[in-house]
């Protein structure tokens, strides 16, 4: 039986606009399991990336709960929910967020260093990591302006997995890439959630989507639909007819 990470207890995220009340989350329960590659699926102004940012905490909930691994986060004030995203979350965006003045090793070994003083250990780390995601000395010497964007955001990735996080959070990571560098991200993805990495992500890619096992539907602020894929096999057709006819059915 798989073990739940995750878990929302009716929660809502409200936004006022104009003095207009729009509820892009509606009163979700829903669970995420350890291990799992969840894709979160949607018509654009859904609530996709809404409900990632309040999975992860980087937002609170208008109400209800977020559990995160038995830690009620909706209930944390920023200063504790800082240094919990630092320790139990990754973060890759479809900008990766580099910092320019630094290294690509250097920003990495950056986040660290902010949970490890031992920059020894962190190195050590960070090097395997990159030779993980197929990323040289040479390129992890560079400069973010110097390497290709599928390079910077394989980088990210490295970002988000150095303090060993018990979950990766993606919104869009393949959004800004040419078809090739997009490959290379979601094959680093999928290899990560083979090594146990379990991974939330937003995309309305087809081809992103088929790297996950569990596809939410999300539509007017609620989970319409689930579709479970099983875990990911290059050049699985069944599993591409599958997720065609889910998405056909849910009206994408």
């Amino acid at each position: 039986m798989k073990k739940t990470i995750l878990k929302t207890n009716k929660l809502t995220k409200t936004f006022s606009t104009g003095g207009v009340q729009q509820h892009v989350i509606k009163n979700l329960d829903l669970e995420i399991y350890e291990g799992d590659f969840t894709v979160i699926m949607g018509a654009s102004g859904a609530g996709k990336s809404t409900l990632l940012y309040t999975l992860s905490g980087m937002d609170s909930p208008s109400l209800g709960h977020v559990d995160f691994m038995g830690t009620d986060i909706s209930k944390l004030n920023s200063d504790k929910m800082a240094l919990f995203r630092r320790k139990f979350c990754g973060f890759v965006f479809q900008q990766m967020y580099l910092l320019d003045n630094m290294s690509i090793m250097d920003n990495v070994l950056a986040c660290g260093l902010l949970v490890s003083k031992d920059a020894k250990a962190i190195t050590s780390h960070a090097r395997k990591l990159f030779a993980d995601v197929n990323l040289t000395d040479e390129i992890y010497k560079k400069f973010p302006s110097q390497v290709s964007g599928g390079e910077a955001q394989r980088a990210a990735i490295v970002r988000a997995l150095i303090n060993k996080p018990p979950v990766i959070f993606a919104d869009e990571p393949t959004g800004a890439l040419n078809s090739a560098s997009g490959a290379a991200v979601l094959d680093t993805l999928s290899k990560v959630n083979q090594n146990g990495q379990s991974i939330v992500m937003v995309t309305h890619d087809i081809k992103s989507a088929l790297r996950g096992n569990r596809i939410l539907y999300v539509m007017d602020g609620v989970i319409r639909g689930i579709c479970e894929l099983g875990f990911y096999e290059e050049g699985n057709e069944t599993r591409r007819k599958q997720l065609g006819e889910f998405l056909s059915e849910m009206g994408w």
